[in-house]
């Protein structure tokens, strides 16, 4: 099923406790709203200690491999082969983790969170929290080159959508939960509330027409809670006061506005011809790990700057204490880090390193314009906030949220004006240079377009073997000619299959080959098998493949239906599936995806009237599951294939501690049908009529 929501999978115990905590909860009678806000705070407060608990575990971290806290002195003080060392087994570990325990670690995370809310709903897997705070942790406290805070904002997402298949919440409702994960987790790393609200919402979700943005600010305050509890209320950097001179220095964040978008564009390219690089290596993830350790742990020898976060090393440049020849080369040394770190394989984000590029570019041309125009120019440091959140800006495409973070950490209205000139003219020059964002990228390249139409991304979401129509008309190779004129003229579809003995396909019989035999007919037709007029050339769909390859294969072989074959690699034929079915899945889930909002209260009609109008011929109905389909999984029964009804949720009784209990859950294919389940069922009135008689 399509757009089902997987519960999570506890052991006995924790079921049980789970089953009775949901009674207790329900007792509550909370309304929609209420529910949604308790929920946030819960996830927020989560996501503030999933901040916490990194910020700790790095220090741990970095205490075991490099003897104290880590800063340029102390990386000073040990032995050169020890830095090459570090950064390597680092690699190695976040490899291992990656292969056999969660893919989801690799990278900086954000679009893995995009891609969730686009193509499943939000669903997360609950390991990724422990897999990403682990690996993100140790891989940033060896020395890689990366930021803390991607792997904050793919734990805190991860940790909304774990809350959210908990309550077994709708898919709207779970794409709001994750936003607030997000929300939190940016919020906590950088004591940046509103921030936090604004690039889950701008940046996570790319909507905002969101219609509950309350939760996500809440979520986001909760976070700040806990961040400035643990962590002190502190600014993320050591902000210098800033002065604009004159006027005229306008003109100069305007120029820093393109330097930060061309900055941002490298990076974006440079990080992604290293991602291709690694991956046309085929070799196990931990060995490209230990290339990428070797390669950091080198340069770091002569720039230790570019080990870790860098956040001690962006202090330097924002009091004016950094050398402006040493900050233009980090520009370009900290992009060849940060894209070997992530290209290898390595867990962490690009927030700080984009951070990091814009601090040591405001130095470099800070420096330069003071060498000119030292009358009407501020000191470097300003320039290098500025040049902060316009290379983030434009790396991310969401120039609000670097503006926000940006003047959260300064708390100065007197920055808002050259901030938002080079940020916004960075952000403009980069979209017009790069069309999508270091985030966006990474899933155009996987197929997947964000913003390009939920059609895409509804397609995506579909499996051929979701709408197989198994009937089909097959015949043997050995099959007469004057046999197959019936077989043909008979059939419901616009062509027959042929087999050979393995069942195996293949070729294909439509109209077009038989006329061509017209001619000689009398001569050919006790002479002719099926397999001496089959069309060898017909291209096969595997069932595992999505509806949106399915239907541009359609768009270039111009046949209106397309035979299925299994996955296990003998090419035996399961079915067909037509242009007609793939359109009929798409406004199916189209329409389904726009009412999973209102299941709830179609639920409380269905409780006073059995069979709800929706629109048109369709309708919502509790039907009691039919006795062919009992003991049957949903994969097994085929219920949307068969006929033509989507279950939405199921409603099972049964007895706990001597009384009775319903409950409503979401099914997915692994459900198991039972005696007495009702099932929520949404169809044309003809459908459900036929489903009730099954």
């Amino acid at each position: 099923m399509g757009t089902e929501i997987k519960t999570i999978k506890y052991p006995k115990f924790l079921r049980r406790i789970y089953k009775q905590f949901l009674v207790y909860f329900n007792r509550l009678k909370l309304t929609e709203h209420s529910f949604v806000l308790i929920v946030a705070v819960i996830i927020g407060l989560l996501g503030g200690y999933g901040a916490v608990l990194i910020q700790l575990t790095i220090r741990w971290f970095q205490h075991l491999f490099w003897g104290g806290t880590f800063n340029l002195q102390t990386i000073a003080a040990i032995d050169w082969y020890w830095r090459v060392i570090i950064p390597a087994l680092g690699g190695v570990i976040v490899g291992f983790i990656i292969q056999y325990y969660s893919r989801e670690a690799k990278g900086h995370g954000v679009p893995e969170v995009m891609e969730a809310i686009a193509l499943r709903n939000g669903i997360i897997r609950p390991r990724v929290v422990i897999a990403k705070l682990f690996s993100s942790a140790l891989y940033i406290a060896s020395g890689g080159s990366v930021g803390r805070e991607g792997p904050v904002i793919q734990i805190g997402s991860a940790v909304g959508s774990t809350v959210g298949q908990f309550f077994k919440v709708n898919p709207k409702r779970m794409r709001v939960f994750v936003a607030c994960g997000a929300a939190s987790g940016i919020a906590a790393a950088f004591n940046a509330p509103v921030a936090g609200a604004l690039f889950a919402v701008e940046i996570i979700l790319g909507d905002f027409a969101v219609p509950q943005f309350s939760p996500i600010v809440i979520a986001s305050v909760a976070a700040t809670i806990v961040s400035r509890h643990y962590l002190g209320n502190y600014p993320a950097f050591d902000v210098p006061e800033y002065h604009l001179v004159s006027p005229l220095e306008l003109i100069n964040y305007v120029v820093l506005g393109f330097l930060a978008g061309l900055t941002a564009v490298l990076f974006i390219k440079t990080l992604y011809y290293s991602e291709d690089l690694f991956d046309n290596l085929k070799m196990p993830e931990y060995v490209k790990g230990a290339i990428g350790g070797v390669i950091i742990g080198t340069i770091g020898l002569l720039f230790p700057y570019i080990y870790g976060v860098g956040y001690d090393t962006m202090d330097l440049a924002l009091e004016g204490k950094m050398l402006w020849q040493i900050a233009g080369a980090l520009v370009f040394i900290k992009i060849l880090a940060t894209s070997i770190s992530l290209g290898s394989g390595g867990s962490g984000g690009i927030f700080a390193p984009s951070l990091f590029m814009g601090a040591m570019l405001g130095v470099f041309f800070g420096h330069m314009v003071n060498m000119f125009f030292p009358v009407w120019t501020s000191e470097p440091g300003a320039y290098a906030l500025v040049a902060m959140g316009g290379v983030v800006g434009a790396a991310t495409h969401g120039p609000i949220a670097a503006i926000l973070i940006i003047f959260e950490m300064t708390n100065d209205y007197k920055i808002i004006l050259p901030l938002m000139i080079t940020t916004i003219i960075a952000t403009l020059l980069a979209m017009r240079l790069q069309n999508e964002s270091i985030y966006t990228l990474k899933l155009v390249r996987r197929g997947i377009n964000i913003f390009g139409g939920r059609e895409i991304n509804v397609l995506k979401s579909l499996k051929v073997e979701d709408v197989v129509n198994p009937t089909i008309d097959l015949v043997s190779v050995r099959t007469p000619f004057e046999k197959l004129i019936p077989v043909i003229a008979n059939s419901s579809h616009n062509q027959i299959y042929v087999v050979d003995d393995a069942e195996k396909l293949v070729g294909y019989i439509s109209m077009q080959e038989i006329r061509q035999t017209m001619v000689e007919l009398d001569t050919l037709k006790h002479l002719l098998i099926a397999g001496d007029i089959a069309n060898p050339d017909i291209p096969v769909v595997r069932c595992d493949e999505t509806l949106d390859k399915v239907m541009k294969l359609f768009g270039r072989v111009g046949l209106e239906e397309l035979p299925v074959v299994s996955v296990n690699g003998n090419e035996q034929i399961m079915g067909t599936i037509s242009q007609r079915e793939v359109i009929d899945a798409y406004n199916q889930q189209i329409f389904l995806r726009d009412m999973a909002g209102e299941s709830e209260r179609s639920i409380r009609a269905i409780s006073r009237q059995k069979r709800v109008h929706v629109v048109g011929q369709h309708y919502f109905e509790e039907v009691e599951v039919p006795m062919e389909l009992v003991g049957k999984t949903f994969r097994e029964a085929a219920i949307r294939n068969r006929f033509d009804v989507e279950v939405l949720m199921v409603k099972r009784k049964e007895i706990k501690n001597g009384h009775p209990h319903t409950y409503y859950f979401q099914p997915n294919a692994d459900t198991r049908l039972q005696l007495k389940d009702e099932l929520l069922i949404f169809g044309s009135q003809k459908a459900i009529e036929r489903f009730g008689k099954a």
